[in-house]
């Protein structure tokens, strides 16, 4: 077990270090309570030893008191399990709030470079199993510790030689259990690197359901969650077993401990050194000695699941933050919107160069236009001049201030977005427009869906503005879906716009109509616009021309059309039939 990983999941238990004490005062409370009874059940037992000897007063009186300690014995487990619990889900609540505060401050290159079902795994079924591990975890420690120590105490007060033969053997039970628990630990850390590969598949399946059913690719998608699932099915059934060894190993040895006792006892009560509630007292303390390693041994393999989880948790947290050693801040009337690339190089993987040595001037209110084949260039051109991602030399300025001199909150503030991919929450109609512009006034959002042409059938829903959305718009078409990313652009009224295939889900006429609202929204804002559709880019100030992270060719439409090269051949692929 990874002893440095323990150490870090019990320093998300220290803010709790108060009710940690308060569990430990009730757990030593029910120690010397579940101590106390076997004691009192011996002399009880001695009370009814032989004809006409029974002390009936007596009898009746320690009942009463094995009575009131059995209560207070249960209220006290009671109490402290209340405690436990409150310690473990309020540090699980903890880790969860920092993994989930963490996503947000990783640099998005690393989040392309996980699944989405592998980070929400960890987040979730990663960040249960070590509840899980430490829910459990606290109960038997410190229940079991201190049983341990005060059942030594009290057998060795009773008789030291039997005690020795109890004490002496526990080594054995504590060397089975610890050499099963090192063989399982890698299998469990397997077992969870699988479950993320198993969530991430079935995330993406599901993602891209009517895909996979469009081209009639069940068979092969189901061959891949058999294999998966075949994979994660054998190493659950070695882990499973090996963790299961543990329990029945460790019982084996206890109950030969118990033998012992049972004879060494017999044989001093045969002798007179030993009575029979004496002997009747040690056999309860040997099963109550040796319970603790039982239970904690059964916890092990929780224990192991725990720390295998951790480590793929703080594996993330660990990860460095997405620097930003910008310090200053703009408003939103001071940006003019003059965006220069000067000298740009950027790539993805050091060994593959993909961008080198770009530069583009775009004046305050120009837009500008990506064209090109797809992975030319265009999308990482938005995602850096947005600082998804760093350039790898060169700057990018706007209105003559490099962007990294700019908090990358208050840069990207400046910015308005509209995605190809459609992004809703669920929530009202009127939440998800407003999400660019927390402050918009009901007036302001109507205004805005008016202009992206939104309006209309908002009004015809049902419950207009107050439509509640499912997760990420699954009841409205996927049109719909982009007018109203198109209005929430516009109600939140950026200074420079990004528009990458912002009418690419949207019918003609819709189009055209979309187009003059665009118009709109960008006169006198910078825009830059990624476009397959060439058409919807004819009246761009500059179109840049891009392949394989260059731009080959620029100019308005007319003038490169006139010089029949490479945006030419690309306009006339698309528009031929027609013209």
């Amino acid at each position: 077990m990874d002893m440095k990983t323990l150490k870090r999941m019990l320093v998300y238990c220290h803010p709790y270090r108060y009710l940690i004490g308060v569990s430990l005062l009730l757990a030593l409370c029910s120690v010397v309570l579940s101590l106390v009874l076997p004691i009192m059940i011996g002399n009880t037992i001695d009370l009814m030893i032989g004809v006409n000897q029974v002390n009936m007063r007596k009898v009746i009186y320690q009942l009463g008191v094995i009575l009131v300690i059995v209560l207070l014995n249960a209220l006290t487990q009671w109490i402290m399990t209340r405690c436990t619990n409150k310690v473990t889900y309020q540090s699980v609540r903890d880790l969860r709030r920092d993994f989930f505060s963490k996503i947000h401050s990783l640099p998005l290159k690393y989040i392309d470079s996980k699944t989405q079902g592998d980070l929400i795994n960890r987040v979730i079924n990663d960040i249960d199993l070590i509840g899980d591990g430490l829910l459990h975890g606290f109960a038997s420690l410190l229940t079991g510790v201190l049983s341990i120590i005060g059942t030594i105490g009290f057998m060795v007060s009773i008789n030291a030689s039997v005690a020795l033969v109890v004490i002496l053997l526990t080594p054995i039970s504590l060397f089975v259990a610890s050499y099963i628990a090192k063989k399982t630990f890698s299998l469990f850390r397997d077992q969870l690197d699988l479950r993320s590969e198993l969530s991430g598949f079935v995330e993406e399946s599901m993602t891209n359901l009517k895909l996979i059913k469009a081209f009639n690719y069940e068979e092969n998608m189901k061959d891949r969650y058999i294999e998966i699932n075949q994979r994660m099915n054998d190493n659950g059934v070695k882990s499973q077993f090996a963790s299961a060894l543990i329990n029945p190993s460790t019982r084996f040895v206890n109950n030969l401990v118990y033998m012992a006792v049972g004879v060494v006892g017999g044989i001093m009560v045969v002798n007179g050194h030993f009575t029979i509630g004496q002997l009747s007292s040690f056999l309860t303390y040997a099963t109550q000695y040796t319970k603790p390693f039982n239970e904690i041994s059964s916890v092990i393999a929780e224990l192991q699941t725990a720390v295998a989880s951790a480590q793929r948790v703080f594996n993330v947290i660990d990860e460095e933050n997405e620097e930003d050693t910008g310090k200053l801040h703009r408003k939103a009337d001071e940006v003019v919107g003059h965006i220069v690339f000067d000298d740009v190089s950027f790539s993805y993987q050091e060994e593959k160069p993909f961008i080198e040595h770009l530069d583009i001037d775009a004046k305050p209110g120009a837009r500008i236009a990506l064209v090109g084949p797809t992975g030319c260039g265009k999308t990482t051109i938005i995602n850096l001049l947005m600082r998804f991602y760093e350039v790898n030399s060169g700057r990018i300025c706007v209105d003559n201030k490099d962007i990294v001199d700019l908090t990358r909150e208050n840069l990207r503030s400046h910015f308005g977005m509209v995605l190809q991919d459609t992004w809703l929450f669920k929530g009202t109609i009127k939440e998800n427009i407003a999400y660019g512009n927390a402050s918009a006034s009901d007036e302001e959002i109507i205004e805005a869906s008016k202009l992206a042409h939104a309006h209309d059938f908002i009004e015809r829903l049902v419950q207009g503005y107050d439509t509640v959305v499912e997760e990420n718009g699954g009841n409205i078409s996927e049109g719909q879906r982009q007018l109203l990313c198109i209005a929430r652009i516009m109600v939140s009224k950026p200074s420079i716009l990004i528009l990458d295939e912002a009418t690419s889900s949207i019918d003609t006429r819709t189009e055209k109509l979309i187009q003059e609202a665009l118009n709109r929204i960008m006169q006198g804002r910078t825009s830059f616009i990624v476009a397959h559709r060439l058409s919807t880019i004819k009246n761009a100030d500059q179109i840049l021309v891009l392949k394989d992270g260059a731009i080959i060719e620029s100019g308005t439409h007319i003038s490169l059309l006139e010089q029949n090269g490479f945006y030419h051949e690309l306009y006339y692929s698309q528009f031929a039939a027609s013209e």
